[in-house]
């Protein structure tokens, strides 16, 4: 990744602490360059992150760990106009995408 955030890890311990990802399927609208993604792509069953600005999606599917390229799908969308499973989620997240 090109920089770090949340070094003392505040906002993991806090999104954590609100929401269970453990074995969900979350959706993530605003994903931008994974910043979110990495904080719970691990616990989650699967992850679809949506953003608008493809530079970032191209950031985000470089920095992808191979670890977890089986399970966090990275799609330039919007979620208004994105083609959603009909299954739907167990969670969504945004952060910074108002």
């Amino acid at each position: 990744m090109s920089h770090r955030l949340d070094p003392e890890a505040n906002e993991t311990r806090v999104i954590h602490d609100l929401v269970s990802f453990t074995a969900k399927d979350v959706l993530e609208i605003g994903s931008g360059e994974g910043r979110l993604t990495w904080r719970f792509a691990d616990h989650a069953r699967s992850v679809l992150a949506l953003d608008v600005n493809p530079t970032r999606i191209a950031v985000a599917l470089d920095d992808l760990p191979d670890r977890l390229r089986s399970k966090v799908t990275f799609r330039l969308a919007d979620v208004i106009t994105a083609d959603l499973p009909v299954a739907g989620f167990d969670v969504a997240v945004l952060s910074w995408s108002l």
